[in-house]
């Protein structure tokens, strides 16, 4: 059986410790390998008729594909924002240790 494709999923959140506390609750329950948080990140956009420009905390997480939808509603189940982003995006190349690595720990 092939081994699930490697994902990087995009999650923005209202601060560094939102990002935190989802973070640690992905990794604890092996849902993700691991989750990079970029504290301070800006973000405008469009939302129920408004713009807005608001500080965000971006965090980066890196799994496999079989795992994206518990992924989501654990990130929904935990997040402050009606609609959280959560966007994955397919590995298309790494190392090879690395990647193994990932699905060793997301099993």
């Amino acid at each position: 059986m092939a081994k699930e494709q490697a994902v990087v999923i995009f999650v923005t959140t209202s601060s560094p410790a939102e990002a935190r506390k989802i973070g640690r609750a992905l990794v604890k329950e092996k849902l993700v390998a691991c989750a990079n948080i970029i504290p301070q990140i800006r973000s405008i956009y469009y939302w129920q008729g408004e713009i807005y420009d608001e500080p965000e905390a971006l965090m980066i997480l890196k799994t496999r594909s079989g795992r994206i939808q518990k992924i989501t509603k654990k990130v929904q189940s935990l997040h402050s924002y009606t609609v959280p982003e959560i966007i994955a995006f397919p590995v298309v190349a790494g190392s090879k240790e690395y990647l193994g690595w990932i699905h060793e720990v997301t099993r």
